[in-house]
């Protein structure tokens, strides 16, 4: 690998390093390939961050991880300091820029998608089909679930068939999960443990989950898995990783094969790297904005962009979040955030009509709608409570509360976009991602389904109080905006994730998925990026 004055090359240059670029790196570096990876953001130092956190009168899912003017990003209390928000709705979902990506705030989760979320279009009549079926990524959600340390019941697939076991036993079911489970068990529901990646025995030289309750947006002792890992061991592979390198341009032969990327440094200063081959992983918001940024009077729609597809689709998985009191103690805190859900409802003839819903079940206590204990607590005194009865109260409230999250599957609409806001840009002058958003009716639907399976439920279980969340909050998952297909008309990558367009670019992320299905992306996104691995690795080799 080669720098000099300001130029870097490398046979494959990484734009990203969150879990999809960290991964491909880890892949090649073993393998041998001279790999850089470019990353906008800083390296995490874990207890600084733990210690930020901790003094942060706001826990939201950033307040580990201080804003740097040169790659800001946007926060759950200040959606528009970074967001340019033009649509109907607000986009509710952040992301960290630094080096490990979001899986720093994640949850954990890991989930495989439906077979039949690959083929929607055709069994009912919605969306798109993916280029792609379950079979042909199944052994990758292996590889995936290896990789990251995924902890869950082998004996359970939850309607995703499996060809191995997971990598480590499940976390145990906790006595408020195994309440709901009972409460809604002669309803016709199941509570089932959720895949996670978040080491219930020693694994990977990293310890198992003690009970902290700060999975998001920090895990203290690294039992939960976070793409830092990677990063480490694609270094200690002989990759390099330069942060604070904020691409945003991509340079395209006049015969149409990428030559080098531009970046910027904190300062402003500009420097540049080349390579024979190229991945973009900087999320479904970031590479849309890159891509379109690199525009030239040959590509005047910006890089990969012949189809007019990119920055298309936006999807998330919108939440319709409902939280209750129930009569008797519940105990929420014993466990990570969530560690089961119920997944009956995440597919059905219903989805000709409506979402696909999948219910978290939350072991927060009532801190995702906002008032964690230490609100609750300033609430009490102000309805005049002190002392012991205080301490009593506090106690007696916190073990009964506990809400649902109704992750609400979102269809693809051309509509929402993200582009770049030209006239408004950030410290070292690059444009904010400008956003178009909107629910549409699809999802409107599944929201009100949401909330009359949640009212079920907090029937059964027996509640003092319930209350739904009046608008949707934002999963954190980012989700289309250069989707997979076989045309390129319409269109972004193929089904090697490779651009239809520049025959040495591909993009990896959740932003090459047709459609958002009900599972949290991150296994998916990772697995995909294990098989462009493959192939990235086996072309530069050839070459």
């Amino acid at each position: 690998m080669a720098q000099e004055n300001g130029e870097y090359q490398a046979d494959v240059v990484i734009v990203g390093a969150g879990v999809a670029g960290l991964l491909v790196a880890w892949k090649l570096a073993g393998a041998g390939v001279d790999v850089l990876v470019l990353e906008s953001g800083p390296w995490v130092n874990r207890a600084e961050a733990v210690e930020t956190y901790r003094g942060a009168v706001a826990k939201t899912p950033e307040s580990p991880y201080p804003q740097v003017p040169y790659a800001p990003r946007p926060t759950v209390l200040a959606l528009e300091e970074y967001y340019v928000q033009v649509g109907p709705d607000l986009f509710g979902s952040t992301y960290e820029r630094r080096v490990g990506g979001t899986t720093w705030h994640w949850l954990g989760t890991s989930l495989r998608h439906l077979p039949n979320d690959f083929r929607i279009r055709t069994l009912y009549g919605v969306g798109t089909d993916w280029p792609i079926t379950y079979d042909e990524v199944e052994p990758w959600y292996g590889a995936a679930e290896n990789a990251m340390g995924v902890a869950g019941d082998s004996a359970e697939d939850l309607g995703s068939p499996r060809s191995g076991s997971f990598p480590l036993p499940p976390l145990p079911l906790t006595y408020l999960d195994k309440t709901i489970k009972a409460a809604v068990e002669p309803l016709g529901m199941s509570v089932l443990l959720t895949p996670q990646a978040r080491n219930s025995v020693i694994y990977d030289g990293r310890p198992p989950c003690c009970g902290n309750a700060t999975c998001v947006p920090i895990c203290p002792i690294a039992a939960k898995y976070d793409a830092s890992v990677h990063a480490r061991k694609a270094q200690d592979l002989g990759a390099r990783i330069v942060d604070q390198a904020v691409v945003h341009f991509i340079e395209v032969s006049s015969e149409g094969l990428v030559t080098g990327v531009r970046f910027k440094r904190p300062d402003g200063s500009e420097e540049r790297a080349s390579g024979r081959l190229f991945v973009l992983a900087a999320n479904a918001i970031e590479t849309p904005k890159i891509l379109l940024m690199s525009r030239t009077d040959a590509l005047p729609n910006g890089v990969a962009n012949s189809s007019n597809a990119v920055g298309r689709y936006l999807m998330d998985h919108p939440i319709q979040l409902s939280w209750a009191l129930s009569r008797d103690a519940i105990f929420p805190y014993r466990s990570p955030l969530e560690n089961a859900g119920i997944e009956d409802f995440r597919d059905g003839d219903f989805r000709r009509e409506r979402s696909a819903i999948r219910i978290a079940v939350g072991e927060d206590g009532w801190s995702f709608p906002g008032t964690p204990p230490t609100v609750l607590a300033t609430d009490l005194v102000g309805e005049g409570f002190r002392g012991k009865e205080l301490v009593g109260e506090l106690n007696e409230r916190a073990a009964r509360q506990f809400r649902f999250a109704g992750l609400v599957e979102q269809m693809p609409l051309a509509g929402n976009r993200v582009t770049p806001a030209w006239d408004q840009v950030d410290a070292i002058g690059i444009p904010r991602p400008q956003i178009d958003y909107r629910l549409g009716e699809f999802v409107e639907r599944g929201m009100a389904e949401a909330r009359r399976l949640h009212d079920l439920i907090f029937d059964a279980v027996g509640v003092t109080f319930r209350m739904h969340g009046e608008s949707f909050f934002g999963a954190g998952h980012l989700i289309g905006t250069y989707r997979m297909g076989d045309d390129p008309a319409s269109s972004v990558v193929n089904t090697e994730q490779r651009s239809h367009d520049h025959a040495n670019l591909f993009l990896l992320g959740a932003g090459v998925f047709p459609t958002s299905g009900t599972a949290n992306p991150t296994l998916t996104l990772a697995a995909l990026a294990l098989w462009a691995a493959e192939t990235i690795r086996g072309e530069i080799q050839s070459l």
